[in-house]
């Protein structure tokens, strides 16, 4: 697990360099071979299941197209013979209400979540597709604890946003605008956000006080769990985009049900 004791000790130099490449080198041996990509929806959805995709169709969305974890969420329940509907966030309550039984699992964008869980019954499974990508590419239990970070964030505090491809932004992107807002309107906090894209991830990560990672839908798990062991190894918490959008928004708790261990782990994470 991330906790194991590292016994190796190497020698690093941020401001030269050097022993960078002995440090990548030996945070790629730590991540086994086998941490393949996991499903997006994991064991929360088997054959016959129905499920609910809420995905809001706004300037953010690809024209003409779907962002790749939506396809790959909808592909995945295609293999599994699940069921699935697709509406936008204004059509959640009404959609709920015409099916025959409850779906088994609600899974939205982070974006419109708080919305969504208000037209959600409460006995109704519900999660985010970012949420489901910590699940699939990372380590959730872990990215759910380092989402306490953000309840003791103070003024100078530095955040990093990490994107893991160089894509360009649109207007009010989710990752460069509408987060740092939403983080300095929730904590109400004079806080320093950065933005490291790609390989400009940096090695030493201890001037920050939480990482906001993207999804990485483009990369590997073995990419991100170096990341998060990296992270991990500094003592620097790690989160994600739709863990701290959900809790900017309020309903962290109602959507980490569906992953109690990292529930459990948010909750003791924010008592210490």
């Amino acid at each position: 697990g991330l906790g194991d004791v590292y016994k190796r000790q190497l020698t690093v130099s941020a401001k030269t360099g050097a022993g960078i490449d002995a440090v990548r080198e030996e945070l790629a041996r730590l991540v086994p071979e086998n941490y393949g990509d996991r499903l997006i929806t994991g064991d929360l959805v088997t054959e016959e299941d129905f499920v609910l995709l809420v995905m809001p169709q706004d300037i953010q969305a690809p024209k003409g197209r779907l962002i790749l974890p939506q396809v790959q969420a909808i592909r995945e329940l295609l293999d599994a013979h699940a069921k699935c509907l697709v509406v936008q966030q204004d059509r959640v309550a009404e959609s709920i209400a015409e099916l025959r039984h409850p779906p088994k699992l609600v899974m939205a964008d982070s974006q419109v979540i708080m919305d969504v869980a208000a037209q959600t019954p409460e006995d109704i499974p519900l999660t985010t597709f970012s949420i489901q990508m910590a699940y699939s590419k990372a380590d959730v239990i872990e990215m759910a604890r380092g989402t306490a970070a953000l309840a003791s964030l103070e003024d100078g505090d530095r955040v990093l946003i990490c994107e893991t491809c160089s894509h360009h932004p649109q207007k009010d992107d989710i990752g460069r605008i509408k987060i740092p807002r939403w983080l300095r309107q929730k904590t109400g906090k004079d806080l320093q956000i950065e933005v490291a894209v790609g390989k400009d991830f940096p090695v030493d990560l201890t001037p920050y006080k939480v990482l906001i990672q993207c999804g990485g839908c483009v990369v590997t798990r073995r990419h991100m769990l170096m990341r998060l062991r990296a992270a991990h190894a500094q003592n620097v918490p790690m989160t994600n985009y739709g863990l701290t959008i959900s809790y900017l928004q309020g309903v962290l708790e109602r959507v980490l049900l569906c992953h109690p261990e990292a529930l459990k782990a948010y909750r003791d994470a924010l008592t210490k």
